[in-house]
């Protein structure tokens, strides 16, 4: 329990929340979201520098729109959710592809392929108010350049406020607690001197390179 007044991250993602996306993976479609989590370390800030994780050989980038928990409690209706929201920002979930597939076929937890550090590359946020649409909000990347992923939150499955309802019935939602709510298709590789721009015309655009 945080001390009284101070302000946790938890970071709270969804998987398989995209048809396009499913069916890029050849996966099928959960019948209820598929929720895991990242600690605080994988955040990166807008141009900083992001090192290649050197236990896997796989790394793939997934854009997302991110949504930051502005008060405690939880949200019973999908109304009653959009209350909760304070900000939103585009972000990445970083994903070692071939260290996810060997876990897949053991029926293990994907840790070590999403919750590495540095896994959660995040933009800057702005103030989330009842004039912003969730449910038709355009976002995509680029890799150096060239267009990889584009799409748009009404594409989701579950939508943004439904899936914090889901949240809620698991946990207490903190200021502070950030949710990706899950990636379209274009999912694709990155290599050491890639630069991977996540970008939204409501939001902004944020760019990384890929170190060694």
């Amino acid at each position: 329990m945080p001390r009284s007044g101070a302000t946790m991250t938890r970071i709270f993602c969804f998987g398989l929340n995209y048809l396009d996306h499913i069916r890029e993976i050849s996966n099928t479609p959960p019948e209820k979201p598929v929720i895991f989590m990242k600690p605080a370390t994988c955040l990166v800030a807008p141009g900083d520098k992001i090192r290649y994780p050197k236990h896997g050989k796989e790394l793939s980038h997934e854009v997302e729109i991110v949504v930051r928990i502005g008060r405690k409690g939880k949200a019973r209706t999908e109304k009653e959710a959009l209350a909760f929201i304070d900000s939103i920002t585009v972000g990445l979930d970083l994903t070692l592809r071939d260290v996810q597939n060997k876990l897949r076929e053991k029926g293990q937890p994907w840790e070590i392929a999403k919750a590495f550090d540095q896994s959660a590359p995040i933009g800057n946020f702005i103030p989330y108010n009842e004039s912003i649409d969730l449910n038709n909000i355009s976002f995509g990347c680029k890799v150096n350049g060239e267009q990889r992923q584009k799409r748009n939150t009404g594409n989701l499955v579950v939508s943004i406020g439904k899936l914090l309802v889901e949240l809620s019935k698991i946990w207490t939602l903190y200021p502070g607690d950030l949710m990706y709510t899950g990636t379209p298709s274009g999912v694709g590789l990155l290599n050491v001197g890639d630069t991977i721009e996540a970008e939204s015309e409501l939001i902004g655009s944020f760019s990384w390179t890929i170190v060694e």
